[in-house]
């Protein structure tokens, strides 16, 4: 069956990303599929300068090395936590996070997205919204979105209502 040939997974390096990685590599072994896994390096906030106009510190050689530090950590994760019965590219692009993982998806021509939610909540969420709504609402393709393991209350051993 060739229904998730090119499978794109982004990543945080988070646990539950880690999960949603997991589900991704699964359904690549499945349909015989790539697996390409993506972090995105956010874009660095506006920098203070000083009165003469000069910048405190260098920008551009900080953004090599978040980008630089951001490669080496996934290709360590794609080492540690995914099997080598399965074919993987790491791909880390710079920008917006849910933009770079719509954009890249559209360029590989993905038939699938899997995507972990975190569940934030509170006025963050009110505010900005969430990586995964944002990508659900524009993606070129299917989404699917692996929900993060619920805590586990050790007084009630129940998880959190919702």
């Amino acid at each position: 069956m060739e229904m998730f040939r090119r499978i794109v997974c982004p990543t945080d390096f988070s646990d539950a990303s880690f999960g949603a990685l997991q589900a991704a590599q699964d359904l690549a072994r499945h349909f015989a599929g790539e697996l390409i896994v993506v972090h995105v390096v956010e874009p660095i906030p506006p920098v203070p300068v000083d009165t003469d106009g000069s910048i405190r510190f260098d920008v551009f050689r900080y953004e090599d090395e978040l980008m630089s530090a951001a490669e080496k950590l996934l290709l360590e994760t794609l080492k540690q936590r995914l099997s080598g019965e399965v074919t993987a590219r790491p791909l880390v692009a710079g920008g917006v996070p849910w933009e770079e993982i719509v954009r890249i998806a559209t360029e590989e021509k993905a038939d699938l997205l899997v995507i972990a939610t975190h569940g934030r909540s509170g006025w963050k969420h009110l505010l900005f919204g969430s990586v995964t709504e944002r990508v659900i609402r524009v993606a070129p393709c299917p989404v699917l979105v692996i929900r993060s393991p619920k805590q586990v209350d050790p007084t009630t051993e129940r998880g959190p209502q919702d």
